[in-house]
């Protein structure tokens, strides 16, 4: 699609650089809070599953900051076909953050409401596993918008080979 006359690549907005790192610090925010759920130090879960739910917001904030910034500079969303799927890719990534902050919130409440220890430990490893997963996707995203999409595909190329 990318090939076509008709699509003009938008600017990437400096925040997302931002963005990036609050979403790795949100996911090693869960590693640590994983971790800290199998050794049993129920204080270090509760401060990894808070900070990377705090991250995870200032993530989803600086998703709007851009979409403003962008809108502002007259990339609208059905201006042409890269914007759109700016957008679209973007937004769908913000809701998946979102329903990930649900799951968060579940295990957070878990973690100052007594749950029992095994079962804290399996919901504190499931959100970190998924939270990677988002970091991964949004690695991927963050390389196709900033241009790096060939590299990118070469570096996964040799990590498969």
């Amino acid at each position: 699609r990318m090939a076509l006359s008709d699509w003009q690549a938008l600017p990437l907005p400096r925040v997302l650089w931002f963005n990036t790192g609050v979403l790795v610090l949100s996911s090693i925010a869960l590693q640590c809070a994983s971790v800290a759920a199998r050794r049993g130090e129920i204080d270090a879960v509760r401060l990894g599953l808070v900070t990377a739910g705090l991250t995870a917001l200032a993530f989803l904030v600086g998703q709007l900051v851009a979409w403003r910034e962008l809108t502002a500079d007259g990339y609208l969303l059905t201006a042409n076909p890269a914007n759109s799927f700016f957008y679209l890719i973007t937004g769908m990534h913000g809701l998946h953050i979102l329903g990930g902050l649900v799951g968060l919130g579940r295990t957070t409440a878990g973690a100052w409401n007594g749950a029992p220890p095994e079962r804290l430990r399996l919901s504190v490893e499931l959100c970190a596993m998924y939270w990677h997963f988002l970091l991964f996707v949004w690695l991927a995203i963050f390389a196709l918008l900033a241009g790096w999409a060939a590299t990118f595909i070469e570096i996964c190329r040799q990590l498969l080979t």
